[in-house]
Formats: C-alpha cells, structure tokens, sequence
C-alpha cells in the first residue's frame, strides 16, 4: 500500500490529509498519457513516498527515468539503494569505496550515475541498469592539504560534471573522459562553516551555473566560459541554508532546498527576467524539522528528499521523497 497526501489551500490555510491507497508503482510514476497520474494531477494530490532503512541519513535522492525509479544515497554507509514507488528500498552499489555519498547525479546520455564521496574526496561513477563501477576520480591531488566535503554534482550536455567541496572554495570539473581540473577557485569564498553546496547547470547563454553558497545564504552564477566573472544573484526572499538547486529546463526557473542546518526546511521556487542576475519567488512550501536536502523531477512533478540530518544524534529510520506541488514546469 502506498501513502498519499492530498493538500488544499482554504481561506488561506494549508490543510493536509493522508490515506492508503492500492496505486502500483506504474500508476504513481507512469508515462503521461496514463490517466490515473493524470487525475492525481489535476487535483493536485501529493504523493509521499516514505521508505524504511535505520540510520541511513541520505543526502542526495535522483530520479531515474529510465528504470523508473530513485536512487538515495547515504552519509552514514555510502552505499547506494533504490527506492520504488511503493517505498521499497533496495541496496543497489555497495563499493567499498564510498564512504559517505551525498550528491548523486544521472548522465542520461550515456547511462551513467555520478556520486559524490564526501569526505573522500572523490566522484564515483556507475552504470545506471547494473551498479557497476565505471570510473572513479581522486580529486585530492588537485588540492593538496586541503579539507574535502565533495558535495554535489552537475552535468552539461557535453558530459562534463561540475562538483563543489564544501569545505575548500573550489569547483572542480570533470571532463567526459575522466579527466579532473580546477575550474573555479577563490579564496574570498574561505570559510570555516558550509561554503560551496548545490550545483546547476544552465544550457542558455553560453552555459552557466549555479552554486548555493551555504554559510552566506546566496546563490551565485558561474559563466562556464568565465567563471571569474561571477554575481551573487539578488533575490526578492530570504534564503535560510540553502542546499540543493533544481533548474528548470528553459533554465528560468529555480527550485532552492534550504534547512537551516538545523533542520527546519524550506523549499522556495524562484524566476528570474534577467539571465539570473536576480530571482523573485513564486512559491514556497514548508517542510518542518525534517533536514530537506535537495530535489529532483521526474519530468512531470519535483520530489524533496527529507533527510533528518538533524536526528543523527539519536537515530531515525523512516525518510520520505516528497511531492511538492506547483513544480510540474521541472
């Protein structure tokens, strides 16, 4: 059985009610022309996906289109599992190498699932149909002595990945054969808190991305070709810890997952006129205390991951992906 919540708007107060329902996974995450997910639609039902698995702390979630499914990862085990629709989880790469995942990205073109290695400071790479192991990338060459929290992950059309740590102002780029660089880096960005976190890319304007910066509650915009002419992008609301990004295909539109590294979410939609040297938003959905970490799209509805980072103290062992209405332009 699967659990569904449905939420309405009335004078002016959110309410919110869930029951069990018998949907397959096929139904809640089906083509478009599957008419079940289409009402669901149209009277903008929420689909919960809660899923079972102690201590398992994962940080980064994606939706695979091709085996119709989510990926998580975990900050605790590094493994990689596979949620369904039904809220199963199934181990999926146990590479000894993962010590802590976090960022997970697909490279749809080749078939191919980027983790990030925290701590490690290293990007794993894996066939997306059978979990094997296709490449992986020491990025602590590329800054000796430095602090790693590899965090999360972008792709251009090309197949180069973008990858931000956290904790040393740098981004890395990883070109399609494997080959890693420094392609930003700025110590004007140093701090001892979370700097570099989420990552986007955008296809318009010559290709740009876009970079939360945790510690300062910004989102700043990297032009590929010159990232050393960057601008903080000014936006109309308050960010509070900003983590994951989502950009929207026509790269107009950005979704920000913040948690107040402490644990009280915030998921803000923004637009933007003007090639992002500013944002308005256009929506906002609170979470509550459950550590929202970042989003993902299955092409027709945008999926939070909460992560309960804040309950690693005492343990937690339900996590849910959870649909956020109003997002279908992702």
């Amino acid at each position: 059985m699967k659990k569904i919540c449905t939420i309405a708007f009335v004078g002016g107060i959110l309410l919110s009610a869930c029951s069990k329902t018998s949907l397959t996974d096929e139904q809640l995450l089906s083509p478009p022309d599957n008419q079940v997910a289409n009402a669901a639609n149209q009277s903008n039902q929420v689909h919960d996906i809660e899923f079972n698995q102690e201590n398992l702390f994962p940080e980064g979630v994606v939706y695979d289109k091709f085996n119709n499914r989510f990926y998580v990862s975990s900050t605790t085990r590094g493994d990689i599992g596979i949620v369904g629709a039904d809220g199963s989880y199934t181990p999926f790469i146990t590479d000894p190498a993962l010590i802590g995942s976090t960022g997970l990205e697909i490279d749809e073109a080749r078939k191919l699932l980027y983790v990030s290695n925290s701590s490690a400071g290293s990007v794993g790479i894996y066939n997306i149909n059978t979990g094997e192991r296709v490449n992986f990338i020491d990025l602590k060459p590329l800054s000796p002595g430095a602090p790693f929290f590899i965090n999360d992950i972008a792709l251009d059309p090309q197949g180069n990945a973008y990858v931000t740590n956290s904790r040393t102002p740098v981004i890395y780029k990883i070109s399609v054969d494997g080959t890693a660089s420094i392609f930003f880096q700025d110590a004007a960005f140093a701090t001892t808190g979370f700097g570099f976190n989420g990552v986007e890319y955008g296809n318009q304007n010559g290709g740009f991305l876009l970079v939360a910066f945790s510690v300062n509650n910004q989102v700043i915009k990297f032009p590929v070709a010159n990232p050393a002419s960057y601008n903080i992008v000014t936006l109309n609301a308050p960010l509070a810890g900003p983590d994951g990004l989502l950009l929207s295909k026509n790269g107009k539109d950005l979704i920000v997952v913040s948690n107040a590294s402490g644990g009280n979410g915030r998921v803000t939609t923004f637009t933007s006129k003007n090639k992002w040297e500013s944002g308005v938003a256009v929506n906002n959905f609170e979470t509550g205390a459950v550590f929202p970490t970042t989003a993902t799209t299955t092409g027709k509805s945008v999926f939070v991951l909460y992560a309960y980072l804040n309950r690693r103290a005492v343990g937690q062992s339900v996590y849910t992906i959870k649909q956020i209405p109003g997002t279908e332009k992702f």
